[in-house]
């Protein structure tokens, strides 16, 4: 599986966290497209890259971080194809791929701690999209970005 990550300025920390994670996995490649310091970017355009990388089919997934991941989050849904949940506990994460078939994560570097990030990383990267039921409602949410 190959995933892009990226973060700004407040989630530069549990960026590196985060990666630290995926290694963990020996069939994960992961590309990082910034930042790599705590200089002010602007989120959008970290999730503009993120996002190019899983729109394109050169990622399968992605990581999206910014200090609470509601910013990056939004920037991220706002672009064609992709589905970014904000997720906070593990719960969440599974039943984003289960149910939703998330393919960008976001979080919060202020607000998530490195220990939780890591096990909702986890829980996301393992857990597999159950189709059925669920692809209709999936459906249904990607033609409303033809409104």
């Amino acid at each position: 599986m190959k995933i892009t990550i990226g973060s700004d300025h407040g989630a530069v920390q549990l960026k590196e966290e985060v990666k630290m994670v995926l290694k963990e996995y020996g069939d994960i490649e992961v590309t990082d497209v910034g930042t790599f310091g705590t200089e002010s970017v602007d989120y959008p355009d970290v999730a503009e890259k993120i996002c190019a990388d899983v729109v394109s089919g050169k990622s399968d997934r992605g990581i999206a971080l910014c200090g609470t991941g509601i910013g990056i989050s939004i920037a991220c849904n706002k672009i064609k194809g992709i589905r970014c949940a904000l997720c906070g506990d593990v719960y969440s994460a599974k039943m984003s791929r289960q149910h939703n078939n998330a393919n960008v994560l976001a979080m919060g570097g202020r607000v998530t701690g490195f220990g939780p990030a890591g096990e909702i990383v986890r829980a996301w990267v393992e857990t597999e999209f159950e189709g059925g039921r669920h692809e209709r409602r999936v459906n249904k949410i990607m033609a409303l970005e033809q409104n």
